[in-house]
C-alpha cells in the first residue's frame, strides 16, 4: 500500500491466510502489536471466492476496519482487480432504530422498558419522562434523515434507557413480513447489504448469537476471520447465560395482561413475588446443593404461568391491533418460561448462582460450564476459520485457546517468529501433516508471526520479587511505596492497572499525597474517553484503573512509559463460572487451578503488559509488584513466556536508574 513500510510478519500471516483458505484448514495466528494483522487477513480475504466475514470484540477495531482500513484498502486494490471492493457491517437488530418501536413510543408516557430496576414509577416518572420525551423527539426526526438507523452514527448520543425505546431486540421482533414498517426496516436493510458485500464486518456477540440460532444471520460464507480470538470463547459464554429478576417477571406479567386473563397474569406476579422472597434469602454465590426450596417454587409458578400465558397470548397476526406489542409479549414470556425449565432442569453441563451488584439488585443467573462444544459444532464447519490475535499462544503453545475454541489439542508444533523464508515457512505451516483431528475431523494448523518490535531493547520487565505475597484485595503498604517510588522517578507517564477498586482507590489517594504535581487520574471520576485523552496530552499524569484498562487503552508515545501492575489477575474465588470450571477438573484429577485459573491470568496479564509498547519508537517499563511472577516455580514460567521478551530484571535500583533516564528525554 502506498506509503506503508515491509512488515515480513505480515506477509508470512497473509499468505499463511491464503493458503489455510485454499486447503480449507483452520489457522490459529499469534500476531504481536504492530504486525498490522487487519491488513494481513483483509488482503487475502479480497481472494476468497464469495463473501468474507470478519469478527472483532470490540468497537473499536470495527469502527477501525470500517473507517479506516477496508477504504484504503478498496482504493488501493481497485485498479488491480478492476472493480472497487465492497463491505457492510453487520450489527444486532437492537443498534437500530426501530421505525414500528419509534411509532408506538409515547413521548408523553415512556414504556416499561424505563422501569426495570424495581421502582416504582411514581419516584422517576417526571424527571424521566420530561428527559426521555426530548430524546424520543430528536430520535424522530433523526429517523427521518439517517440512511442505516445505526445508533453508532447518532451524534451527539442517547442513553441506553432512551435507545430501548425505540429500538427491537431480535427476540422480540415480528418479523418484516408482519411488520407494518418491514419494507423500511433499517435492520433488514443491513442483512441485505451485507449479503451483496465482498467483507462483512461484525461482532462477536452477534457470531455467538448466529451460532447459537442456527447459523440463519450472518450471511452464508466460505471464511470466517476472528480476530481478537481470545475473547470469542467469554462472548459465547455471555450469549448462552440467561437471568431471572423479579422485575422482569413483573414487567412481563405486564406487558402480557392486555392478552390473557386476570388470573394468568396474577400467576406471573405471584412468582415474581416469590422471586423476591427467595432472593433475599438467598446468599449471592454459586449453588451447589440444588436449588432453595423458595427459589424451586418461584420457578415452578413461573413456568406454570407461562405456559398459559403463552397459549392464552396466541398466535400473532398481521392483523392484530398491534402485533408488535403482542410479539413482545409472547416473546418475553416465552423466553422467561425458558429460563426457568433450564434452572429447574440442574443439568451437570450449567452453572447456576444468585449474583448481586453493587446497587444491591439480585438475579439468578444460569450459564453453560463450557462452551467448547458449541464451538466445535457451529464455529467450524462448513467455513474455514482464521484466529487471530496478540495473545494466543498461552506459555509458548496454543493448546489452552485451541481447547477453549473447541479443537483438538494434539496441538502442531508452533512455527518459529519471522523464519528467514517468510512465504515458504507460511506455507509448509498450513500444509505440512503436523494438523490434529478429532472425531469431527477438524484438522487446524498454528502460527506466531512474532512483532516487529525489539521488546528487549525497548522495554523492561521489572518484578518486585522482594515484596510480599499478596494476601488482600487492596494494595499493600510495601506496594504503595514501591509504586511512588516509580512514578516519582519517572515524573508521571504512568498506567495503573489494579485487580480491584479498592487497591486503583488505594492507589490514587497514596499518589495523590505523595507525588505532588503528578496528576492522577482515577477511572470513575470522568468518563474514560476524557481521561484517557488527558493522560494522553498530559506527561505528568498517571492513569489508574480497573479490568477495563487492561485492554483496548492505546496510548503509543512517551505519554505512557510505566504500566504498573499491581498483582496478577487470576480470577477470584467467588466467580461463578471460573470456579465451576476449576472445581470440574479437579474432580476428574487435573489441577483446576492450572487448567483453569492461570490461562485466564495469562490472558490477561499479557493483554495489559500489552498496553507498553505500542510503536517501533516507544520505550518504557513493565512494573509487577506482585512477587509469585518470579517466585511461583509451578506457574511462574509459564505466565512470563505468555509475555512479549522484555529484558528481564528484579532489581530495583535498575528499574529506578532507567525510570530517572526516560524521564529526562
Amino acid at each position: 500500500m502506498p506509503g506503508g513500510m515491509e512488515r515480513p510478519g505480515q506477509q508470512q500471516m497473509a499468505e499463511a491466510i491464503a493458503a489455510a483458505a485454499s486447503s480449507e484448514e483452520h489457522l490459529l495466528v499469534q500476531a504481536g502489536t504492530g504486525t498490522g494483522k487487519s491488513l494481513a487477513y483483509l488482503v487475502p480475504s479480497l481472494l476468497v471466492d464469495g463473501p468474507v466475514v470478519v469478527s472483532t470484540a470490540t468497537l473499536a477495531l470495527q469502527s477501525q476496519l470500517v473507517d479506516h482500513d477496508l477504504p484504503r484498502l478498496a482504493d488501493a486494490v481497485e485498479p488491480l482487480l478492476r472493480r472497487r471492493p465492497t463491505f457492510a457491517v453487520l450489527k444486532g437488530r437492537h443498534h437500530y432504530v426501530c421505525l414500528a418501536r419509534l411509532e408506538g413510543t409515547s413521548a408523553d408516557e415512556p414504556d416499561d422498558a424505563l422501569f426495570d430496576v424495581g421502582e416504582a414509577r411514581p419516584t422517576r416518572w417526571l424527571g424521566e419522562a420530561g428527559r426521555i420525551g426530548k430524546h424520543i423527539e430528536r430520535l424522530r426526526d433523526w429517523a427521518m434523515e439517517t440512511e442505516t438507523g445505526d445508533r453508532d452514527e447518532l451524534d451527539p448520543g442517547v442513553d441506553d434507557s432512551a435507545w430501548k425505546l425505540v429500538s427491537m431486540p431480535a427476540r422480540e421482533c415480528v418479523g418484516a413480513a408482519r411488520c407494518p414498517y418491514g419494507s423500511e426496516c433499517f435492520a433488514e436493510a443491513s442483512r441485505a447489504r451485507a449479503r451483496e458485500a465482498d467483507i462483512v464486518v461484525t461482532n462477536h456477540s452477534l457470531l455467538a448469537v448466529d451460532m447459537l440460532s442456527g447459523r440463519m444471520i450472518i450471511p452464508p460464507h466460505k471464511l470466517l476471520v476472528v480476530d481478537e480470538a481470545h475473547e470469542l470463547a467469554d462472548r459465547v459464554s455471555s450469549a448462552s447465560q440467561a437471568e431471572l429478576t423479579p422485575e422482569l417477571l413483573e414487567r412481563a406479567a405486564r406487558r402480557c395482561r392486555p392478552y390473557v386473563d386476570d388470573d394468568v397474569a396474577d400467576r406471573l406476579m405471584e412468582a415474581g413475588d416469590t422471586l423476591t422472597v427467595a432472593l433475599a434469602d438467598a446468599p449471592a454465590g454459586r449453588i451447589t446443593d440444588g436449588l432453595p426450596t423458595t427459589l424451586g417454587e418461584a420457578l415452578t409458578l413461573l413456568d406454570g404461568g407461562g405456559r398459559k400465558a403463552i397459549d392464552a397470548i396466541g398466535e400473532v397476526k398481521a392483523d392484530d391491533a398491534d402485533p408488535v406489542r403482542k410479539q413482545q409479549a409472547k416473546t418475553m414470556v416465552a423466553d422467561l418460561t425458558k429460563i426457568a425449565q433450564r434452572i429447574l432442569s440442574d443439568a451437570e453441563h450449567d452453572v447456576t448462582w444468585i449474583e448481586r451488584d453493587d446497587r444491591g439488585r439480585r438475579a439468578v443467573v444460569v450459564a453453560p460450564l463450557s462452551v467448547a462444544g458449541t464451538l466445535n459444532t457451529h464455529l467450524f464447519h462448513e467455513r474455514t476459520v482464521v484466529a487471530t490475535s496478540a495473545t494466543l499462544a498461552l506459555g509458548g503453545q496454543f493448546d489452552t485457546v485451541a481447547r477453549s475454541l473447541g479443537l483438538p489439542v494434539t496441538a502442531p508444533a508452533p512455527v518459529p517468529a519471522q523464519p528467514s523464508s517468510p512465504g515458504a515457512a507460511a506455507r509448509d505451516a498450513v500444509m505440512r501433516a503436523s494438523a490434529a483431528r478429532d472425531e469431527a475431523d477438524l484438522a487446524w494448523s498454528s502460527l506466531d508471526v512474532g512483532s516487529p518490535f525489539d521488546y528487549a531493547k525497548q522495554g523492561i520487565l521489572y518484578v518486585a520479587a522482594h515484596l510480599p505475597r499478596p494476601q488482600t484485595s487492596g494494595l499493600s503498604e510495601p506496594a504503595a511505596d514501591e509504586m511512588v517510588e516509580l512514578v516519582q522517578s519517572l515524573g508521571g507517564r504512568a498506567l495503573g492497572l489494579f485487580s480491584s477498586r479498592k487497591a486503583a482507590e488505594r492507589a490514587a489517594e497514596v499518589l495523590r499525597a505523595r507525588a505532588p504535581g503528578i496528576t492522577i487520574l482515577l477511572q470513575g471520576e470522568e468518563a474514560l474517553p476524557i481521561l484517557v485523552r488527558k493522560f494522553r496530552t498530559d506527561r505528568n499524569s498517571c492513569l489508574l484503573g480497573v479490568m477495563s484498562l487492561w485492554q483496548g487503552v492505546d496510548v503509543p508515545g512517551d505519554a505512557c512509559q510505566l504500566v504498573i501492575i499491581d498483582r496478577l489477575p487470576f480470577p477470584r474465588p467467588d466467580e461463578p463460572l471460573a470456579a465451576a470450571r476449576s472445581a470440574a477438573v479437579d474432580s476428574a484429577g487435573g489441577s483446576g487451578f492450572a487448567a483453569v485459573s492461570v490461562p485466564i491470568a495469562a490472558v490477561r496479564l499479557a493483554q495489559g503488559v500489552g498496553r507498553l509498547i505500542r510503536a517501533r519508537t516507544d520505550k518504557g517499563v513493565v512494573a509487577v509488584l506482585d512477587s509469585r511472577l518470579e517466585t511461583a516455580r509451578g506457574y511462574g514460567p509459564y505466565l512470563r513466556a505468555s509475555l512479549p521478551p522484555f529484558w528481564y530484571t528484579t532489581k530495583p535500583d535498575v528499574v529506578r536508574a532507567a525510570l530517572r533516564r526516560l524521564s529526562t528525554t
